[in-house]
């Protein structure tokens, strides 16, 4: 049986190419196609990964303290985190189609149980475990969607594609919202949240089988850089070899410094972002006077904010830097720097200026994020791309997110807001410095 398992995740075998006068019409054809598959794909990951977030108001209301709730929160994130390098490694050895759909279908089978069975629910220590396991499955998300990406689309239009696709964060995780209050007025029931995303996802990751494909190859259509004639800088003698894990960890991963500057950089990038985001219904209730419903609309706009940002930051990266992900980086974060002072500091009463505050960091941050892992694609051979990203979303997750999940719970029930907030200052600080170690890497060969 576990043979048969693994059978179906190897990748899929080249095929005798298809007829000339076919490969343009087939290649646009299945870039479009597969691109939607990880597209949907992906952003059905969010529907079933920050939904713990916007039950947090109703979990205190039960009497659990905000730290406890943060660190279940923490718990998504270190699993995630570690997941998503170990996965990673996975994941360059398999077909993306079915690893992809996997990890989704996974994840909203747990969200569903999650919201309906009691039990999962009656403990900080049984909910940390159940939301470690949906981390886990989380983490099989973006390393297939990675090297679906690196092998489908060239180097030189990678970053207006990736920008694109990364928008698929902010529709999942936009949605996460509407669809919990949608569930709460269908269901009359705030588990809601959990298990109507739930079977969401579990339809999403059908289409993904559907919809997907592996290489270029496997359809009987020549790799990317021959379709584009444009081969990058990467010192690789054959792009099509498959790696061993060995190789893809100690030839093209641990010892690329550059991997490790962004890798750095992805910790503080990912404090701030969750560091926000997992904590605005918390603070926009508690501090500035928002109801939960207005809250969670707050929330819904932050994370649309990010799809123009977004889009913005992998267009300037690929048009105006040529290929150079630091310098957009860098532009956006100082962006974030100075909308998280005016989030922080604004004062109670002027809820106009709050939303502004918040949509502001929505629309800054989402491009740093896209960036560091666009550029991990591009520091490594295609063959390794689930690795490099996954190292990248390791140091984010397990050093940014979990920490700011953790850290903000309790610095903000021992020290109140301001502390919470001089951590994601200081954050936002680091970030621009390590992205700044990488300023002229990322270009592609001429």
């Amino acid at each position: 049986m576990w043979q048969q398992i693994a059978n179906i995740f190897r990748p899929a075998p080249h095929i005798e190419r298809l007829p000339e006068e076919q490969v343009d019409s087939t290649y646009r054809r299945l870039r479009l196609q597969v691109f939607l598959g990880i597209f949907i794909g992906y952003a059905g990951y969010y529907l079933v990964r920050k939904n713990f977030s916007l039950a947090i108001p109703y979990f205190t209301e039960q009497g659990f303290s905000k730290g406890e709730l943060g660190l279940v929160l923490s718990a998504v994130s270190i699993a995630y985190g570690i997941s998503k390098f170990v996965m990673g490694i996975v994941s360059d050895r398999c077909n993306p189609r079915y690893f992809l759909a996997a990890g989704l279908i996974l994840s909203g089978i747990l969200n569903i149980l999650f919201g309906t069975v009691p039990f999962l629910t009656s403990s900080i220590a049984i909910m940390f475990v159940a939301m470690f396991i949906n981390g886990w499955f989380q983490g099989m998300g973006w390393p297939p969607s990675g090297r679906t990406m690196v092998h489908w689309f060239s180097i030189s239009e990678r970053g207006t594609k990736m920008s694109i696709w990364n928008v698929a964060h902010n529709v999942g995780g936009g949605l996460t919202a509407p669809l919990a209050s949608l569930g709460i007025l269908l269901f009359a029931t705030w588990n809601s949240i959990f298990f109507l995303p739930g079977i969401v996802a579990v339809l999403i990751g059908i289409y993904v089988i559907i919809t997907m494909r592996d290489t270029p190859q496997s359809v009987g259509l020549p790799p990317i850089e021959e379709y584009k004639n444009e081969y990058p800088n990467d010192n690789v003698e054959d792009r099509e070899k498959e790696l061993t894990a060995k190789e893809i960890l100690f030839k093209y991963v641990l010892t690329n410094k550059f991997l490790w500057f962004i890798a750095l950089a992805n910790v503080f990038v990912y404090f701030v972002r969750y560091g926000v985001v997992d904590w605005a219904p918390t603070y926009l209730t508690e501090v500035k006077g928002f109801s939960n419903d207005n809250s969670r609309w707050a929330y819904f706009m932050y994370e649309y904010a990010g799809i123009p940002g977004t889009l913005l930051c992998g267009w300037m990266s690929d048009k105006l830097f040529r290929g150079r992900r630091a310098p957009a980086g860098i532009l956006f974060m100082v962006g974030v720097l100075i909308a998280v002072l005016i989030y922080w500091l604004n004062p109670p009463g002027n809820p106009l200026i709050d939303n502004i505050a918040l949509v502001s960091i929505g629309f800054l941050i989402y491009g740093p994020v896209m960036l560091i892992g666009l550029h991990a694609l591009d520091l490594a051979p295609k063959k390794a791309a689930g690795t490099a990203a996954g190292l990248t979303g390791f140091f984010g997750y397990l050093g940014g997110a979990a920490f700011a999940n953790a850290a903000m719970g309790y610095i903000v029930d021992m020290f109140g807001w301001d502390g919470g907030f001089v951590l994601l200052v200081g954050s936002c600080v680091l970030a621009i410095f390590f992205l700044a170690l990488t300023w002229n890497t990322g270009k592609a060969k001429n």
